[in-house]
This record gives structure tokens, sequence and C-alpha cells, in this order.
């Protein structure tokens, strides 16, 4: 899909990270999300440095921990978070790290609990949990070294197999010596539509430098023991938003 307002041609890639003013990360200027957060377009940049705390994800005190299966044979701890109140205000013990120029957010009682350089997985089984898988992840399978390898193992849906397809394609066929200026997006605030034990669909508002925001919405599905991003055959266009009326102000930056 093409920018807000403006149709994409005929002719672009069915992904819509292909598209025109969606280039991505690695070979690419930049990259954009839109189906999890519009983040960035820009060049690939910075480390896992730095971070800053936000208020904390309530939790309770669990019974011993316990393991669940993941998707990739791993097991993922049992988490303290067990909180099924849909959060309507930013949650309490979040640490906001960098990750390639976005703050990301993490929590020790919602996950993610298990991390290596790219993927980030074992989140609780929880409202908390989905939103910080949403967070992670919609960043990560864009952003990462790896995004094949986040993608694959914490991504589902009808456009999972076109995205990779497309993206190994043009990052192949990319010119090597592109470069761009980085514009990097942070996230601003969050809203639930909907939350049940197998699914959460989230509004995430996404700032740019420019004052400017825009609102993605974004499905995460629990299964294998984890919450895994949905990627839709046909996945939504971001909107444009003046501001964060209706929505519960959350950002690391």
């Amino acid at each position: 899909m093409a920018e807000p307002g403006i149709r994409a041609a005929p002719d672009e890639p069915r992904s819509p990270w292909l598209r025109t003013g969606f280039v991505l990360a690695a070979a690419f200027i930049g990259f954009v999300a839109v189906i999890g957060a519009a983040i960035a377009v820009g060049s690939d940049t910075s480390g896992n440095d730095g971070s800053t705390t936000a208020q904390a994800l309530g939790t309770r005190t669990a019974d011993p921990p316990r393991s669940t299966p993941a998707a990739d044979g791993a097991e993922c701890p049992e988490l303290a978070d067990e909180r099924q109140d849909v959060p309507t205000s930013a949650p309490a013990g979040v640490t906001w790290t960098l990750y390639e120029a976005v703050a990301l957010p993490s929590s020790k009682a919602a996950g993610p609990a298990v991390a290596d350089e790219d993927v980030a997985r074992c989140y609780a089984h929880t409202p908390g949990g989905a939103l910080l898988a949403t967070s992670q992840i919609s960043v990560r399978y864009l952003a990462a070294g790896d995004w094949l390898k986040v993608t694959r193992t914490q991504t589902v849906g009808e456009g999972r197999d076109t995205y990779i397809a497309d993206r190994t394609e043009a990052e192949r066929t990319a010119p090597p010596d592109e470069e761009g200026g980085t514009v990097h997006g942070q996230i601003a605030g969050f809203r639930f539509v909907t939350y049940n034990d197998t699914t959460a669909v989230i509004q995430t508002v996404w700032r740019f430098p420019d004052g400017r925001m825009q609102a993605a919405t974004t499905t995460v599905l629990w299964q294998d023991g984890d919450w895994k991003l949905e990627y839709p055959a046909d996945p939504a266009a971001p909107t444009p938003v003046d501001s964060l009326a209706g929505y519960a102000e959350w950002g690391g930056v």
C-alpha cells in the first residue's frame, strides 16, 4: 500500500514494505513499519543501547515458574504477570531500550523473557504481554539483521510468505550503495480494540520528529505458547492522527 491518502500504482509489489514510500533497512534506504507500526524512513542505524523507564505492568505473586513450549522447540519460563484486565493507561514496570534507534518496551513480569540479538520472545499470556509482543515483533521483523528468522518464527498469516519472497528478491536486486537520512518514529500511545485468550487487536500511535503521528492496527495471536504477529494478506495502511485523545500515552523517547 502507498502512503496514507495515496493509492498504490497497479504495478507496485503486493507487499506494502516494498512499495513506494515503504523501503526497508539493509540494502534499502530505510524501513517503515505499517502493520505493527509506522516506525521509520531511514538508514539502518544504532544498536541495543540506551534505556528509559516508564510505569510498571501490574503483577501478582505467581507459583514457581513453569515452562511452555515455544515454536522453535525451546521452552518459555512462566512469567509473573497474570493480570487479565486490558490496560487503559501506561503499564507499569516497563523498561525502554533502543533497538535500531527505535525505543522498544520490555518487562520482567510480562516479557520478552528470552532475547538474542534479533529475536525477542516469550511473553505473558495476558493483555500486557500482547502489548509488549506487538511493539517488539512489529519492529524487529522489519529492522533486524536476521529479519528472516524473526519473520519465520514470530509471524503468522496469509501474507507472510509473500512478504518473505518479495523482500528477499528486492534485497537481492537493490543497488548496494543506496543510503538515506535517518528519520525514526517512536511509540507514542496505544489502545486495545479487542482482547481474548487467543487474539489481541491493538492500535499503536507512532510519532515522528516533525510532530506528525500515525496509528497502525496490529493483531497478535496466541500460538505454540507465545504471542505471534499476524501478517494478513492485505495489511491496512496506517491512518494519520492529530492527537492522542482516546489513546493511552506511552513511550520511551
